[in-house]
């Protein structure tokens, strides 16, 4: 392939190939020259033209196949293009030549179209410089078309297309001649030369204006033909060109007196006259129909209708948007006048009525609902409201008039139900796409919505009072604030109109409508309106048999409204079950002896009625069944079963009470088989197991049963078939943007397609296809497909005799049939057995003996081959499914090889279609069957995917390929490469005019890539052929007119992207996914958007990029819709959103911007963020007024800030034009998506001063804080919008800014934070949500957003938050009245969700307020009352507890009433009996499972904002009013005051606090032990802190104290949550709890110890009994002990952070040397609090229990020191080892060593664990890593704060000292340091006997030490620091020295200081440290002389050198002095602090 690119065609390597290769090489090369035309320059192109002329010309001869002329003509264009064009007449006249050549032989034929392709690629390209030779062109092709078949007229239309497209306004001459050709060519019998000849007229119109003047009637006449027989292909294009032509004849400005005929001007009514009598009247034109109008029986053919239906929306949308708001009531009158009754034949037929009203619903869904914006729907919606009205008052006339007969028959009442049907539908369409933006329109009283709806309920015809119904639905859906005030109306109604039939069976559809909107609405309905219905219903069942008038509206009505209400659900349904089985038992009769005397009795009408019942019954306990499947349990299903049998024997005796009573029985029978068959369906198939012979009997009756004349395929067996082989068949099966209207030309002209008149239960059910209206088919069809579905089931169950018989007599009863009539039974059979074998492969059944596979495989063979695509489609899965549940090797076999036989040897379509599909199937079931037939299967597959004679059977063959390449996997890799060359071969000579061809070889081709998986990125020449052809055959692929070949070539490509991405051209593809992005067929987009998705996953940017340079290169315009040069590929991805209706494909939108949200927003901030904005901005024309007034209110000059946001959108055009509402929710998330992607990146996105000094450094560079203006607009643009699901979108928004920016501070005001000036906009949004009539969940969201801004500290002035907390303190008085006070619109766990939101709101703030507060001033006073304690805060500014404080009483009330109902509803179910019977204070008994949820979500910040009001009332004094309160029972805040009254013992307030004791911590205690793994860290932290808070008072302290199992049980919880919580906070956090157990384990032991001594006081002492754990045997009980479940706890704790404290881990109990360590910061917390715990522990303990469990603590205390003493630089101890020595401390010093009971043991003990920590110290070196000073203060503590006896005994002592020598002599000055000032602490030691010995040993080397320094100077401060407290020491032991010691030590010390003094001259020159010294000397001898005169004086008479130094030293200090020479005082003391901070730390 690389020989194939080059400029020349290399002939000698062409010409060695092989015909395949030959023609791929040759379209390689043709692709690589057109890249290569457009990069070289033009003089090198000019050189070589001739030749490449010549090549190409030469190639023309060589019959090219259709893509690779096509590219050859495209060459041409482009060579001459660039190159010279002297020689192209002569090319033209080749080409002409070869078009007139005589020679018609097959093979001459592609020359040909070469030729014609290359003559229209000339023109295009060159155009006008061609003007002069176009006419003989023109004449010549037109000339040939005559006589040239289908292909040739295919590619003449679209040759003369871009002919007329390069000459423009040039070509007039020709115009007529080419209108004529393409005339003939509209009605062609060639699909594809239809499409193509609207293709060239569309060109056409462009320029020839008597197209849309003079001949505007014939140019529609033709379209209408068109329709005709017509594919989707030909409507889609063949509506284009209609829409285009009139939209233009409307618009059209005609040139004035130039033009030489005047030409009139066509108005709108005229072109929509024209349509119309097009919809109603057909191809048939106008005279020629009157005759068949008088016979009536012409009927408009459906697909002519469908296409001028899309005709009609091409027309408007081209006319666009703002032209239907200006036209709007025209338009709407037109469409509604198609469906009345002046047009007689549209309605006559119930079809066909149907069938229009389907067309006219869709054009106004695609017009209003495509192209108008939000506020110009609300227009059209009122629009529609006043056509109804109109309609209404016509029927209101004729309803008055008196007389019955003119009432019922009257032309006006028929004809206004097919337009009130349409008008209603689209309303209710309208407001449920407008969601809760369309609230103005409801609130609008002009319009009056509601009342026009609600009136026309009572409209005589029932599909009328069914789509008002739904009409309902809508709204109720869309504003669920209108739900219940909806309801009540309907039920209202319903009771007052009870004897009107039509209000009966009207009110009754509404409320069954509104009951299914209840589903979409999360906040529900009162729980109480389930009673309401009930009642009512089994009033209009009870009462139904009093009026016989009335009989059947009733009992319809009743049963369909316990059939709605099952839909609410197991938790409604639960208290009503009883009662609706009661009536489901009363319907039947008890036994078949009395359904045998019903049968005699009665007349045809109380049949109808009692059928109705019936049917009804059965579909209340369907509806049951599928929507409370909880409820059935066996009981349950047990009490269901009884009425069964009857209602089977019912079925079998339906036909004799037919004959009986006569047709009128027909319909209600039909209906009854058909609710008892889908009943069944979902039943299991054990509960009617007596029956199923019976039923198996009238299913065989019902389908193959006399009485069925239609045969309608495309409904029954669509899902019997395989989802992929339905590509085979019409694209009518397909997913399309039409599908709605589409769907009516599956069905032959007789047949009604689904409507909701058919089947009025279906009202509340979901509609499968969306949101758009239920479409039930006609109960004659929808019976056989129940009847199918139960026949899989039922025949499965039966025993195999009978299953025998059945198929026999199937098998029968199509032999005995002829004609149609066999058709249709053929197919139900067919149908059955299908779904049979469908059942049993899915339950791994069998298919029973072998006399069974006969005749089911004779019934499937019989279908293989039947005329019916679909049927073969069936009969292929079911052969398969045969095959798998025989499940046995030789009958596959078998059935292999009978398909092989018949593939061999017949030759027509079907059965070689049938039976290659067959193979297929096979395979795709059952794996690769085996080799061998693998190969035959491929062989023959081959063969047939060649035969040229048949499209076909080409498509099928090759579609089985592609099932066989699947299945077979690996199996496969033989025959790839010829599969491969085979489909490139197919690829480029199948004419295009075989699309399905095409389709089926790209779905070969896909599979082949799938196959090859990731070896296609292999580098080896044969995977790189495979590759080149793949890329290739995608390449073709594109090039295809056909947009589901596109759809395949995209996926092809994403596949080869996903395996092999570096060699898929990117660029390319991108360029390809955008052209096709607004594509009109749904599975090219699809697929565009699946690429896509894939694509940016990857590489975002790239893709994005390379999109905008495409848009910005291409000269021709791309896709009008998509603007990617504004707005890049996201924009027009975002505008595609907002106008796609179809699920998947947004769904695939929101993926694919947010994969390249999340790679690029960081990168392209700026872009992004305006994105998002626009499309928020867009709207915000719709909310300016609300902006404006809340701007205003806030402060005067924020006015004109919020102003800006509205007068915005009226100055420029912008790049999104009304975005719907769903859009801008997207638009804000994605904004919240930004902010969570920046938070990850570069931290000056969140610091506005570095942000500001990078901006400028580089300002390219972005920053999201500098965005934070647009970022709060945004947000308060979407918080104060109409729609709901916006607010919340925008208040999360908001949320998230605050949480996010609250603490950056603002640079240029320092104390200030940048948030604080948007405080107005804060307030401004969040006001709108604390109206009355705001849904709960805005309100409830908004709460969050209040408690978080005031509790993010961003304003600090009381006055400013007041707005905002005022907002707080409304809410929280509208929920103090409880549940009862609010809003009844929706269900109670609403108004549960809104009390707790505001509780848990206020909770944080109040959280926050007491931090503050803290942090404030030192620790909070416990106040007894809150007078007090508000004068406390008042000496600091008013904080914000004084704010909170005003509530606190109610709010305190409130949360503990909240936190008793979360205990209740957490109680497990076994306790349910002892609940409340009215539920709580927040929510009813019935709705406690939703409500559960919000407890769930708040419950944890209230705990702990009660526990710190608990705690600052200090459990002193009740509330003066709750003195009395209750609380065993739930407190409703309105009983909280009253308890005493109602009788029960007032409790002390003792009793009260030890309840609200018990709550807390039962609470927490509960969810701390089952944490769940959704269990939030907020709530465990806010439960751990609520708990700690608890703790930090003394009453809740004693009340644990005293418990020792309480206490327990809450360490061992605590001990769960730190194994279960990685979290270091949550682990800190529950380490805090602990050590405040212990301290209140502690103060109970020391308590108790102090009154038994103050009791026993004369008593002797050791009569005391023991306090405190381990009593007098030292004994401590794992479980039963505090000190065993803390020590655990610490274990754990330590032992996770340093494993090798673990004995067992090291190996040893010995130790293991291992470097120590340094923990991480949280790690060294954790161990740091842990050991405070331990050094806690021997204090709770008795003195034999503190024996027990020292060993353990020192071994923990001192092996944390051995792991974490590390050296540091400094001489600073690691954390925790300071820790360590702290608890080491506390455990020496802890008065149980002292205790006489415990004094020896503890002393043996210290000893050890003094030992060793000096064996650390080994001179093998095992331990070197220590840090000296570590080790040494440890033994310091130990001599300093043990009792002496444990150190003084002399093996350890002469250790000790020892040590410290060896530390002296280390070189390291810190490390020397330490040690002195260590060795000052022992020196002053008060105990002789310890202070001693060290020295005497070691003075005299501290003194030689100093005398050292003496000799050299010293360097640097450390060193003058050693000197400095060497002194020090040496001065203490001056001091403590006995006398008659003293004058040596001093004499000792003199010299040393005096050697120091330097005279004036050497002060002058001396460094700073040498002049510290000597300051520090001179003063210290100043001290020192008169202190100790007479010493000072002997030494310094002794030696007069010393003398002499001093006195100079002296004089050189005045002289200095007087100079003014500043001594550095400063300086004087360096070391003081360390060594006092020492101190401090643990000595």
């Amino acid at each position: 392939m690389e020989l194939a690119h080059s400029l020349l065609l290399n002939e000698e390597a062409c010409n060695q190939l092989g015909e395949v290769q030959k023609a791929e090489f040759i379209f390689d090369w043709l692709r690589y020259l057109e890249k290569l035309l457009l990069a070289t320059s033009r003089g090198d192109v000019k050189e070589k033209q001739k030749t490449l002329v010549e090549q190409l010309l030469s190639l023309l001869n060589s019959s090219p196949g259709p893509p690779t002329r096509k590219l050859l003509a495209k060459n041409l264009g482009i060579l001459y293009g660039i190159g010279d064009t002297f020689s192209v007449y002569e090319t033209i006249d080749k080409c002409n030549d070869l078009i007139r050549s005589k020679d018609d032989s097959p093979s001459y034929l592609p020359t040909k179209l070469a030729a014609v392709v290359c003559l229209g690629s000339l023109y295009k390209k060159l155009g006008r410089i061609l003007s002069n030779t176009f006419t003989e062109t023109v004449g010549n092709i037109l000339k040939a078309m005559k006589s040239a078949e289908s292909q040739g007229r295919y590619e003449i239309m679209l040759s003369l297309q871009n002919i007329l497209k390069g000459l423009g306004a040039a070509a007039t001459p020709c115009h007529r001649d080419i209108y004529k050709a393409a005339r003939s060519c509209l009605t062609d019998r060639s699909m594809a030369v239809r499409c193509a000849a609207a293709k060239c007229l569309f060109e056409l119109q462009n320029e020839a204006s008597f197209m849309w003047s003079t001949d505007l009637d014939s140019v529609a006449t033709l379209c209408f033909k068109s329709f005709e027989g017509s594919n989707y292909d030909v409507r889609i294009s063949v509506s284009k060109l209609l829409g285009t032509v009139l939209a233009k004849a409307i618009i059209s400005k005609h040139p004035g007196a130039a033009s030489r005929q005047s030409i009139r001007r066509v108005s709108l009514e005229e072109v929509l006259e024209l349509l119309g009598t097009g919809f109603l009247r057909g191809s048939s034109g106008f005279l020629r129909a009157s005759g068949d109008m008088l016979k009536g029986t012409s009927s408009v053919s459906r697909d002519v209708r469908v296409g001028i239906t899309q005709a009609y929306v091409v027309f408007i949308s081209t006319l666009g948007g703002a032209w239907l708001e200006k036209n709007f009531a025209a338009i709407l009158s037109h469409m509604l006048s198609l469906v009345s009754q002046s047009h007689p034949k549209v309605t006559q037929a119930q079809a066909d009525a149907v069938c229009s009203r389907r067309c006219v619903s869709f054009i106004l869904r695609a017009t209003i609902g495509g192209l108008l914006g939000e506020k110009a729907q609300i227009a059209a919606a009122k629009d529609i409201c006043q056509a109804i009205w109109k309609l209404k008052k016509v029927v209101d006339a004729v309803m008055c008039d008196g007389n019955l007969e003119t009432r019922l028959g009257s032309t006006d009442v028929a004809a206004s139900q097919h337009m009130l049907v349409c008008a209603l539908q689209e309303l209710g369409n309208l407001i449920h796409g407008l969601g809760t933006t369309a609230a103005p329109l409801l609130q609008d009283s002009s319009a009056g919505v509601l009342d026009s709806v609600i009136s026309v309920i009572l409209h005589p015809s029932m599909s009328v009072r069914l789509t008002a119904a739904w009409c309902l639905h809508c709204i109720a859906v869309a504003l669920p604030s209108y739900l219940t005030p909806l309801l009540d109306r309907c039920l209202e109604r319903l009771t007052v109109l009870k004897s009107s039939p039509e209000a009966v069976t009207g009110f009754s559809f509404a409320v069954a409508a509104l009951l299914g909107a209840v589903k979409h609405c999360p906040l529900g309905i009162p729980h109480g309106k389930g009673k309401i219905i009930l009642t009512l219903a089994e009033d209009l069942l009870c009462s139904a048999t009093q009026n016989s008038r009335l009989s059947a509206q009733r009992t319809q009505a009743g049963w369909l409204l316990i059939a709605a209400l099952m839909t609410l659900g197991p938790a409604v349904v639960s208290h009503h079950l009883a009662r609706v089985l009661l009536l489901w038992k009363c319907v039947f009769p008890v036994s078949p002896k009395d359904l045998e005397t019903e049968k005699s009795r009665g007349d045809s009408f109380t049949w109808q009625v009692t059928l109705e019942g019936r049917a009804g019954a059965l579909c209340a306990i369907k509806s049951f069944v599928s929507h409370c499947g909880d409820l059935l349990t066996e009981e349950v299903i047990q009490r269901l079963l009884p009425p069964l049998p009857c209602a089977v024997d019912l079925l079998t005796r339906l036909s004799s009470i037919i004959k009986t009573y006569g047709s009128p029985l027909k319909t209600p029978s039909v209906v009854y088989r058909q609710r008892l068959y889908e009943l069944l369906i979902l039943l299991p198939p054990e509960t009617y197991e007596g029956h199923l012979c019976a039923i198996l009997k009238e299913l065989a009756a019902d389908l193959t049963g006399p009485d069925i004349q239609v045969a309608a395929s495309t409904f029954l067996l669509p899902p019997l078939c395989h989802q992929d082989d339905l590509l085979l068949l019409s694209p009518l099966l397909q997913e399309t943007d039409h599908r709605f209207i589409e769907e009516q030309l599956l069905l032959s002209n007789g047949i009604a397609c689904g409507s909701l008149e058919y089947d009025p239960y279906s009202i509340y059910e979901k509609d499968i296809g969306g949101d758009s209206v239920p479409k039930p088919l006609p109960p004659t069809l929808s019976v056989i497909s129940s009847a199918i579905k139960l026949f899989g089931v039922v025949c499965a169950h039966v025993g195999e005799a009978q299953r025998l018989l059945t198929l026999e007599q199937l098998l029968d009863s199509i032999k005995h049939t002829k004609g149609a009539r066999q058709q249709v039974v053929q197919l139900h059979v067919i149908a059955s057995v299908s779904s049979f074998l469908k059942y049993v492969a899915g339950s791994k059944g069998s298919l029973g003996p072998e006399e069974m596979r006969r005749p089911a495989l004779a019934l499937v063979t019989g279908a293989l081959e039947s005329p019916n695509p679909l049927m073969r489609c069936a009969a292929a899965e079911a052969w398969a499914r045969l095959a798998q549940v025989v499940d046995d090797g030789p009958f596959t076999a078998s059935l292999a090889q009978v398909s092989f036989d018949k593939l061999k040897s017949a030759r027509d379509v079907v059965t070689r279609t049938g039976h290659s599909l067959a193979l297929g199937s096979l395979h795709r079931h059952l794996g690769g069957i085996s080799s061998q037939h693998l190969n035959s299967c491929v062989g023959i597959l081959y063969t047939l995917s060649q035969d040229s004679t048949s499209p076909d059977v080409q498509t099928w063959a090759l579609h089985s390929l592609s099932l066989i390449i699947d299945s077979a996997g690996p199996l496969y890799y033989p025959h790839v490469e010829p599969t491969l060359s085979l489909i490139i071969m197919l690829l480029l000579n199948v004419p295009p005019t075989h699309a399905e061809v095409h389709q089926s070889l790209g779905r070969c081709l896909n599979a082949l890539i799938t196959t090859l998986g990731p070896e296609l990125q292999g580098n080896s020449t044969s995977v790189s052929t495979l590759r080149m052809s793949c890329l290739l055959g995608c390449a073709v692929m594109q090039d295809n007119p056909d947009c589901l070949v596109q759809a395949q070539a995209i996926s092809c490509l994403q596949q080869l992207h996903m395996f092999a991405p570096r060699h898929v051209n990117l660029s390319s593809l991108v360029s390809c996914l955008c052209v096709n992005l607004c594509s009109p067929y749904l599975l090219l987009r699809r697929a565009v958007l699946a690429c896509l998705r894939q694509l940016v996953q990857r590489e975002a940017a790239e893709v994005s990029e390379h999109a905008v340079t495409l848009a910005k290169d291409s000269r021709e315009e791309l896709t009008p819709d998509a603007n990617i040069r504004e707005v890049g590929l996201e924009g027009a991805l975002l505008t595609l959103l907002d106008k796609e209706t179809d699920q998947r494909l947004c769904h695939d939108i929101k993926e694919t911007l947010n994969h390249m949200l999340t790679s690029m927003a960081v990168d392209k901030l700026s872009f992004w963020l305006k994105l998002c904005k626009d499309v928020l901005a867009a709207s915000a024309d719709f909310t300016a007024v609300t902006c404006v007034d809340t701007m205003q209110e806030e402060e005067g000059d924020k006015g004109d800030d919020a102003s800006v946001l509205t007068t915005r959108s009226d100055d420029r055009s912008h790049p999104f034009t009304n975005p719907r509402w769903a859009t801008r929710v997207f638009a804000a998330e994605c904004v919240c998506r930004i902010i969570n992607q920046c938070e990850s990146a570069h931290c000056a996105h969140f610091d506005i001063a570095l942000a500001q000094e990078m901006k400028k450094r580089d300002s390219r560079s972005d920053f999201l804080v500098l965005h934070l203006a647009d970022l709060i607009r945004m947000a308060f643009m979407a918080a104060t919008d109409h729609s709901d699901q916006l607010r919340l979108s925008g208040l999360q928004t908001l949320l998230i800014v605050i949480r996010r920016f609250a603490t950056i501070p603002e640079p240029e005001f320092p104390g200030h934070v940048i948030l604080e000036q948007y405080q107005a906009n804060v307030g401004a949004a969040l006001r709108p949500a604390f109206t009355s009539e705001t849904a709960p969940d805005v309100t409830a969201k908004a709460c969050q957003v209040c408690s978080a801004w005031i509790a993010s500290g961003v304003v600090s002035d009381l006055n400013d938050l007041r707005r905002v907390h005022h907002l707080l303190v409304s809410s929280l008085t509208k929920i103090q009245a409880g549940k009862e006070a609010l809003s009844h619109l929706y269900n109670e766990s609403a108004s549960t969700m809104e009390i707790l939101a505001v509780l848990k709101a206020w909770a944080e703030v109040y959280i926050i307020a007491v931090e503050r507060h803290k942090n404030n001033k030192q620790p909070l006073k416990t106040t007894s009352c809150p007078e007090e304690s508000g004068r406390n805060g008042s000496d600091s500014s008013p904080g914000l507890l004084d704010l909170v404080h005003t509530d606190l009483g109610t709010l305190s009330r409130l949360w503990l009433a909240a936190l008793q109902d979360f205990a209740l509803l957490t109680l497990p179910s076994e306790f349910a009996s002892q609940l409340p019977i009215e539920g709580g204070a927040f929510y009813t008994a019935e709705t406690s499972e939703n409500a559960k949820l919000h407890y769930n979500n708040s419950w944890a910040l209230i705990l702990h904002a009660t526990a710190l009001w608990l705690t600052s009332t200090g459990f002193i004094v009740a509330d003066p009013d709750e003195g009395a309160s209750n609380l065993s029972r739930p407190v409703t805040p309105t009983s909280m005051c009253q308890g005493s009254s109602s009788g029960a013992i007032a409790k002390s307030p003792e009793d009260v606090y030890s309840d609200r004791f018990h709550l807390i911590l039962g609470i927490s205690v509960e969810f701390l032990c089952s944490l769940r793994s959704d269990a939030t860290m907020e709530s465990i932290t806010a439960c751990l802190h609520a708990l700690q808070a608890l703790l930090d008072v003394p009453w809740p302290r004693s009340k644990i104290g005293s418990d020792q199992a309480l206490g327990i049980e809450l360490l061992n919880v605590l001990h769960r949550v730190i194994l279960t919580r990685e979290s270091p906070s949550i682990q800190l956090a529950s380490l805090e709890v602990v050590r405040q157990i212990i301290c209140a384990a502690q103060e109970h032991v020391k308590e108790k110890r102090r009154s038994a001594e103050v009791d026993d006081g004369a008593a002797e002492k050791e009569t005391l009994p023991e306090f405190g754990e381990g009593k007098d045997t030292g004994g401590l009980v794992p479980g039963k002990s505090l000190v065993f479940a803390a020590l655990e706890l610490c274990v754990c704790i330590l032992v996770r952070q340093l494993p090798e404290l673990n004995p067992k881990l090291t190996g040893s109990p010995g130790i293991k040397a291992t470097k120590p360590q340094m923990l991480s910061e949280d790690g060294s917390r954790l161990v740091s609090a842990a050991l405070v715990i331990l050094s806690e522990l021997p204090a709770v303990c008795s003195p034999e229990g503190s024996i027990s469990i020292l060993p353990t603590i020192l071994y923990l205390t001192v092996g944390v020191l051995r792991e974490t003493a590390v050296k540091l630089p400094g001489g600073q101890l690691s954390s925790t080892a300071a820790a360590s020595l702290q608890a080491l401390k506390g455990i020496l010093s802890s008065p149980m060593a002292r205790a006489e009971k415990s004094q020896t043991a503890w002393t043996d003990l210290l000893r050890s664990a003094l030992r060793t920590i000096l064996d650390y110290w080994d001179p093998d070196g095992t331990h070197q890593e220590l840090d000296e000073v570590s080790l040494l203060t440890a033994i310091t503590v130990f001599i300093l704060s043990t009792s002496p006896e444990v150190t003084i005994i002399p093996c350890l002592q002469k250790r000790c000292i020892e040590k410290f020598k060896v530390t002296l002599e280390i070189k390291d000055a810190m490390v020397q340091i330490k040690t002195y000032q260590l060795l000052l602490s022992i020196f002053q030691y008060p105990n002789p006997a310890v202070s001693y010995p060290y020295i005497y040993s070691l003075v005299s080397s501290i003194v030689e030490k100093l005398q050292e320094i003496d000799k050299k100077n010293p360097e640097d401060t450390a060193e003058l620091q050693i000197f400095q407290e060497g002194i020090k020491v040496l001065e203490t032991l001056v001091t403590i020295a006995e006398e008659q010691h003293r004058s040596q030590l001093v004499a000792c010390l003199l010299p040393i200081l005096i050697s120091f003094l330097l005279d004036e001259n050497a002060l002058g020159s001396a460094t700073s440290i040498m002049r510290n010294l000597h300051d520090f000397a001179l003063q210290n001898l100043m001290q020192i002389g008169p202190q100790y005169s007479s010493v000072f004086k002997s030494v310094m008479a002794s030696s007069p050198s010393l003398k002499a130094r001093l006195e100079a030293a002296i004089k050189g200090n005045q002289e200095s002095v007087k100079v003014g020479t500043p001594t550095s005082k400063h300086t004087k003391h360096p070391g003081k602090n360390s060594s006092i901070q020492l101190k401090t730390s643990f000595l």
